[in-house]
């Protein structure tokens, strides 16, 4: 079979990416799989999912399997500067961070892709359910994968044209079930090992408990207000409170009551009804564009505001490369600052940027 080239998989021990691996050596690649060794808690460098030992010994064991070279890179302290850093510093500053965002941009194709680089690779693979497409000008377009509800395109958003046109996402026209099927048909030692869906690093404990234990001089405990200014508790610390939540509010009240605000200012979190988590209008920032940024300044799109979110209705109004006005056609209730806002026409995804804490652009 003639060689289409060299492709870097990054591989993780999981599902995904070890089919992924299989599938380009069947079609042809020359193939190296590559894993990262990423940063966790000191007393707990085994629990990062991404690089347990037992992952590295599954990916090891696949590479063998399907003869293929395999390398470990460390970027501890890359990750830890790049995105654990970053996530403590949102939750602190009273954001709600997508660290997986930061990971993809800084560390998949930031480090490792470029480890792929330096040993001359033609291309990069991953995992990821998403599709890619080239266009008559020969831009690379993403687009949502086959299973709708494995698609990554909204934590792929960060994306440039310079690492996509070198990317490959073996898995994207095929279901996840699928591609569990052809791990088990390969009889791949992964075959029927669970996907994981907390944060690595966090080794399976909450966020609010690696707060207190890598930034406890950060968190202070502040009240809990009402929308007309009426003290109804006292709160543990923003940090551990994120825009739309319900429970554990520490409050008695005959009533559901949801955190509407998290004032920086006065260190209170403001307290109010279901309706008031309702919203329409809203602020993106930090753009990143896949392909050039859209002509109209005005335009109708779908928008994504969490990665387990349905895609809304909406418009976006694009005021310069760094700000774009959204307004839904029906208020949500998760529109989070720090989460990511992506924007899509039909399964094409156009790119997106962060959700600002700022009030509509038009009151400028």
């Amino acid at each position: 079979m003639r060689k289409k080239g060299t492709v870097v998989v990054a591989m993780s021990g999981g599902v995904d990416s070890s089919v992924s691996a299989a599938l380009l050596v069947s079609q042809g690649y020359t193939v190296i799989g590559m894993m990262l060794t990423l940063w966790s808690e000191k007393g707990q460098e085994s629990a990062n999912r991404c690089c347990t030992p037992d992952s590295q010994r599954l990916a090891k064991a696949v590479a063998a399997q399907l003869n293929i070279p395999f390398y470990t890179i460390d970027a501890k302290q890359d990750f830890y500067d790049a995105v654990v850093t970053p996530f403590m510093q949102d939750y602190l500053s009273g954001f709600t961070p997508n660290p997986c965002l930061r990971c993809n941009r800084m560390i998949r194709w930031g480090v490792l892709f470029e480890n792929a680089r330096q040993i001359g690779a033609d291309y990069f693979a991953t995992g990821h359910y998403a599709i890619l497409r080239r266009n008559r000008a020969n831009q690379v377009r993403l687009f949502r994968a086959r299973d709708e509800s494995k698609d990554q395109s909204y934590v792929l958003h960060v994306l440039r044209q310079t690492e996509l046109e070198k990317t490959l996402f073996p898995v994207g026209n095929y279901l996840k079930s699928e591609v569990r099927q052809l791990a088990i048909d390969l009889r791949l030692p992964i075959a029927l090992r669970r996907d994981s869906q907390d944060l690595c690093f966090l080794g399976g404990s909450d966020y609010r408990d690696f707060l207190k234990r890598n930034a406890p001089q950060s968190i202070q405990p502040g009240k809990i207000l009402d929308k007309n200014g009426n003290l109804l508790g006292e709160h543990q610390g923003l940090p551990f409170y994120t825009i739309g939540q319900r429970k554990n509010l520490g409050i008695n009240s005959t009533k559901p009551l949801y955190v509407i605000q998290k004032d920086r200012k006065t260190n209170s979190i403001i307290i109010g009804d279901k309706e008031d988590t309702l919203k329409r209008e809203f602020v993106v920032k930090g753009l990143n564009w896949i392909n050039d940024p859209p002509q109209k300044t005005r335009m109708r799109v779908g928008i994504k505001v969490r990665y387990r979110a349905p895609i809304l209705n909406g418009i976006i109004e694009i005021f310069d490369d760094d700000r774009v006005a959204v307004t839904l056609d029906d208020p949500y209730y998760d529109i989070t600052p720090g989460q990511a806002a992506v924007f899509y026409v039909k399964d094409r995804c156009l790119g997106g940027g962060l959700i600002a804490e700022e009030p509509d652009l038009r009151s400028e």
